[in-house]
């Protein structure tokens, strides 16, 4: 009971923290920010020694306890990976300052001036898993955006995330900016997690990344609004006119370049009309690359070699070098796949018809929808974003690709010279 108290108390004063900090965020200037950024920035790589240090101690751990091979990849750091998030917290300080940009402005009748003007959502959560560079992204695109930002990772990557964010704290520091800005929750006790999403009145919104069984706990259990996706169903759709090399090399980027991450394809859907034409080809490119392959029998008929899906197939997020292939009736029938068995996330078309592009790209309800290029891009960063802090499936706020934009609000600023409303 002494423990659960004083993590009650601990949040509950992290808390407190953040609102003042955030308070405070409100009258820093744009270029304050960017200072503390490119500060950090310099911090990360005067300390990639250290940093790389409690990365090895973390995948170390993460070995014996016998963690799977993608969350390995997630979990690694290493001197290209460090310094690309060093570039990525320069990139977010050379995006425009969202913070008091006027969305739209126009005068009514009466005389009224009426503003819309973006402004921060105030404290944001983030609870993330295996990924260091989360850290780094999620502290400084919160930071950017006028938020101040408590930090919750995984407890695979703890000497990471600490090693990370004591930078982040000193290019704060440096940039004569409140330390409060950004905190890291400093146990791993799940407990913590639990009064995190309690945090009414002091936490805005929360935003989780990881797995299935995080992002559902965070779903279920918080009292503060959140914004996330609870799965990466991934599709890449080949259509009876797409190009046989495309088709190729979307496919295998979109599962192979990284099987573990939210953007990668889980899913390969093929018109029937080109079954025959085009199946062998990917299937040969992707078995070479170690994938496993899982088809309808129409898939089998033409490969018997392929595995046989189950339906539990169409709905499963491997994570891993596996794919489901199903044959389909054109664009249409792909459509229709995907708004049964899809999560809303990312989904591509590969044709060489602009006409059933336009159409793909219009009827397919997900966040992010492609035409000829790989699922993998669904990242912030390759969105011009800088970084992101996830990928957000729902539709009440932010879709897609969550950036600086995203973790704004807005207000309306109403000028007038005397009116009263008759």
């Amino acid at each position: 009971m002494k423990t659960e108290h004083n993590i009650t108390e601990m949040m509950q004063k992290m808390g407190k923290a953040a609102q003042a900090a955030a308070q405070n965020l409100a009258n820093i200037s744009g270029a304050q920010k960017n200072a503390a950024l490119a500060a950090a920035a310099r911090q990360l790589r005067d300390n990639k020694d250290k940093i790389l240090s409690a990365n090895a101690q973390d995948m170390a751990q993460a070995q014996a306890r016998d963690i799977a091979g993608a969350m390995l990849d997630r979990l690694m750091l290493n001197e290209q990976r460090v310094e690309d998030i060093a570039a990525s917290l320069e990139a977010i300080a050379e995006l425009p300052d969202p913070i008091g940009d006027v969305i739209a402005q126009w005068d009514r009748p009466n005389g009224l001036n009426i503003s819309r003007v973006r402004v921060p959502l105030g404290v944001i959560g983030i609870i993330y898993e295996s990924r260091p560079n989360v850290t780094a992204d999620a502290g400084a695109l919160c930071l950017k955006s006028g938020n101040a930002a408590i930090l919750r990772g995984g407890s695979e990557s703890a000497l990471s995330n600490r090693a990370i964010h004591e930078c982040l704290v000193q290019g704060l520091v440096l940039a004569g900016l409140n330390p409060d800005c950004i905190q890291l929750i400093p146990t791993q006790d799940r407990a913590a997690v639990g009064e995190l999403l309690g945090l009414v009145g002091y936490v805005d919104i929360i935003v989780p990344r990881g797995g299935k069984s995080l992002i559902k706990r965070v779903q279920d259990d918080s009292r503060v609004p959140v914004m996330a996706h609870l799965d990466g169903i991934c599709h890449v759709y080949v259509d009876k006119d797409a190009d046989l090399e495309k088709a190729i090399a979307i496919t295998l980027n979109a599962k192979m370049r990284r099987t573990g991450i939210c953007g990668a394809a889980e899913t390969l859907l093929i018109d029937h009309a080109v079954l025959g034409s085009h199946l062998p080809a990917i299937a040969d490119a992707l078995k070479a690359a170690g994938c496993e392959l899982r088809g309808d029998a129409a898939v089998r008929a033409i490969d018997p070699a392929i595995l046989l899906a189950s339906e539990a197939d169409w709905t499963t997020e491997y994570l891993d070098a596996i794919l489901a292939i199903k044959s389909v009736d054109g664009v249409s029938g792909a459509i229709q796949h995907i708004a049964a068995h899809g999560s809303h996330h990312t989904d591509c078309i590969i044709t060489e018809n602009a006409q059933t592009a336009e159409k793909f790209l219009s009827l397919v309800d997900s966040a992010i929808v492609l035409h000829n290029a790989s699922t993998q891009y669904a990242d912030g960063g390759e969105f011009g974003m800088g970084a992101e802090i996830g990928i957000s499936t729902g539709k009440m706020h932010a879709r897609g690709p969550v950036g600086l934009e995203q973790l704004t609000s807005y207000k309306y600023q109403v000028r007038g010279n005397g009116q009263i409303r008759p």
